[in-house]
């Protein structure tokens, strides 16, 4: 779940008409879960004052309102954000907030869109200049600022005071213009925030757990203002998109053990524990602490998503986890963007480029899979599960197809004593092979897939070696972020000659290539995660299971239509991400429900609509 600054609680609020406070911090949230909580009663930490000191001074003092109950909604889906906008709320948890107050609470504020009586109402006179505004407005005049910047990193860093003052108006921008700034706050540009966060650093945005705070995890959980969270990302920044050890310069929820990087470590403006970092048993206990700590918290069905960790750790942590706890690792389990993909190439007739696939998994019957490891052991078992599914193949003959090289080269048999656990069910009978443009030429793929957050791993020779043996090489260039890219889409089609079907990890431009413009696909988890997380919330699962993230890959495919491949592209434009994530949604909620794992009964009777109605709405409320 990445965001403007890589953190991602999901909010969910208190009962319909009451104003709560928490950061959010997940810029595909309008794609995500807004769901009412229950028994909360906790004050709002982001500082709504209760305010009866003006009316006390005045003589005028008055009991303390209850906030009056939003009909016309999903019981326990969303909160105040999903009420229709002429719902009149009350912008108070226990008593009226000073106009001072609101003025700086994020989640509440609309500036000048206040109108006339919302400003007598709420003691906002004098706080404002005279002129009103509509929303529409403020964002067509946010949007004119951020182009005149000409650097990414100053759109991020407006982007993220926006944030901190307006968030209905920040999300409203996203929706609006989600193609245009998405690469602002996600992928490339989030990179260089997380390398220069220390520098950029103004208000803490998330949580942070450091060994300063171990034995009272739990404690520090009671800190955060909201009792009633459905979703936690955390990182322990050990291995940020492909930039590696970045320390305690990454949120969300970030467990700080420590940094390897020098460099950082030397950073006067460095934020997080200067040490090296904890391993072993240290590590381990104040893991298993927060984990304990989390369920303890907010129950058995909050989701922790696992966030960039280094794969030493995110395999045992997945594999500790997934069978006590509501989990999941994008990093390693990043298959579904990559499993949609091949879903699409092969079950269309393609009328541009793509013409050579007929049928859906006929490409995946006879090909070769060679993947160039960080991260890749995921994506492969299921691409082998799905594989043994359709073709009714023993899963042992279809991790056959799939081949690994790693920094050593190619994976196989003889290698198998010094081989980590999970490399191990891919390593097959072959004469050693030192490096990936031998292995492209011995085992001649189809597909070739890079998570190996190096730059520049799929060379002009190796490109080149997938074009003479397929008429429409299959290049997968993972990598995050554009730096970190084994290749880039003009190199695959040039090297190609127009003839790859290409996707990356990171936005690429449109290339021209002999007449033609190819549009390359954007394979990450922005298309999936936030679908996927609204999925398991709404059907209240107890577990993450591998059909569901299979169901959102296969939802993810059945959005793209023919209009959209004979424009050559892969996915489904992003325009309309919260129409793609309510059919994953769907998907994985069907399927949370078919295996058993949903706990929130009755089922809805149409998913998707019930998706859609528990997404987060950011348009301005009328306040009393």
């Amino acid at each position: 779940m990445l965001s403007l600054n890589r953190s991602g609680f999901l909010r969910c609020d208190e009962k319909q008409g009451r104003l709560v406070s928490q950061r959010r911090r997940m810029p595909l949230a309008p794609a995500g879960v807004r769901c009412a909580a229950r028994g909360g009663g906790e004050l709002n930490g982001r500082g709504i004052a209760v305010d009866n000191t003006v009316k006390e001074l005045r003589g005028e003092a008055e009991p303390v309102l209850e906030p009056k109950s939003a009909g016309g909604v999903v019981e326990d889906a969303h909160g105040e954000d999903g009420d229709v906008e002429e719902q009149f709320i009350m912008p108070w948890t226990v008593s009226v907030a000073s106009g001072y107050s609101l003025l700086r609470n994020p989640q509440h504020n609309k500036g000048l869109a206040f109108n006339e009586k919302e400003r007598d109402a709420h003691y906002l006179r004098g706080l404002l200049p005279p002129a009103c505004v509509t929303q529409e407005l403020q964002e067509k005049k946010i949007m004119h600022n951020l182009r005149q910047y000409q650097v990414p990193l100053q759109r991020y860093v407006s982007m993220m005071d926006l944030q901190e003052r307006n968030e209905k108006l920040f999300y409203k921008l996203l929706i609006d213009h989600v193609e245009e700034l998405l690469p602002i706050v996600y992928t490339p540009t989030v990179g260089e925030a997380c390398q220069k966060y220390g520098s950029i650093f103004r208000h803490p945005q998330g949580l942070y757990i450091s060994l300063n705070e171990r034995g009272k995890i739990l404690e520090v959980l009671r800190n955060w203002p909201e009792r009633n969270i459905q979703v936690i990302v955390v990182t322990d920044g050990e291995r940020i998109l492909g930039l590696g050890d970045l320390g305690c310069q990454c949120l969300p929820v970030t467990i700080d053990v420590g940094t390897n990087n020098e460099q950082l470590l030397k950073d006067e403006f460095y934020i997080g524990l200067r040490r090296r970092r904890a391993t072993g048993q240290e590590y381990a206990e104040l893991m298993h602490e927060f984990m304990t700590a989390v369920k303890q918290r907010y129950g058995e069905k909050v989701l922790i998503q696992f966030e960039d960790f280094a794969n030493h750790n995110a395999f045992e942590l997945l594999a500790k986890y997934r069978k006590t706890h509501l989990v999941f690792n994008d990093d390693i389990q990043t298959f579904h963007r990559c499993l949609a993909f091949l879903m699409v190439t092969n079950s269309f007739s393609f009328s541009y480029q793509f013409k050579v696939f007929q049928r859906l998994w006929k490409i995946l019957k006879e090909s070769a899979f060679i993947f160039v490891l960080q991260a890749g052991t995921g994506i492969a078992e299921l691409i082998a599960r799905e594989m043994s599914k359709q073709t009714k193949a023993p899963l042992e003959e279809t991790r056959k197809k799939i081949w690994m090289v790693d920094s050593k080269g190619l994976i196989v048999s003889s290698r198998k004593e010094s081989l980590q656990h999970f490399k191990k069910p891919w390593a097959h009978d072959h004469e050693p092979v030192g490096n990936l443009l031998d292995a492209v030429k011995a085992i001649k793929p189809t597909v070739l897939i890079g998570s190996s957050g190096v730059g520049r791993t799929f060379t002009k020779e190796v490109v080149e070696a997938m074009a003479t043996f397929n008429e429409k090489p299959i290049i997968l260039a993972l990598s995050n972020p554009t730096t970190q890219s084994e290749c880039s889409a003009e190199e695959a089609y040039t090297w190609s000659k127009g003839r790859a079907i290409f996707a990356s990890g990171s936005p690429f431009d449109p290339v021209e290539y002999d007449g033609k413009i190819f549009v390359p696909g954007q394979a990450n988890n922005a298309y999936i995660f936030p679908g996927f997380g609204l999925g398991l919330v709404i059907s209240g699962a107890t577990r993450v299971h591998d059909d569901m993230l299979l169901a959102a890959s296969e939802a993810l495919a059945q959005q793209v239509t023919q209009e959209n491949l004979d424009k050559g592209l892969i996915y489904p434009p992003f325009s309309n991400i919260r129409k793609i994530s309510a059919h994953i949604a769907a998907n994985v909620a069907a399927k949370a429900y078919e295996l058993g794992l949903a706990s929130r009964l009755p089922r809805p009777k149409d998913l998707v609509k019930y998706a859609e109605s528990c997404m987060y709405n950011p348009v301005y409320r009328s306040y009393r």
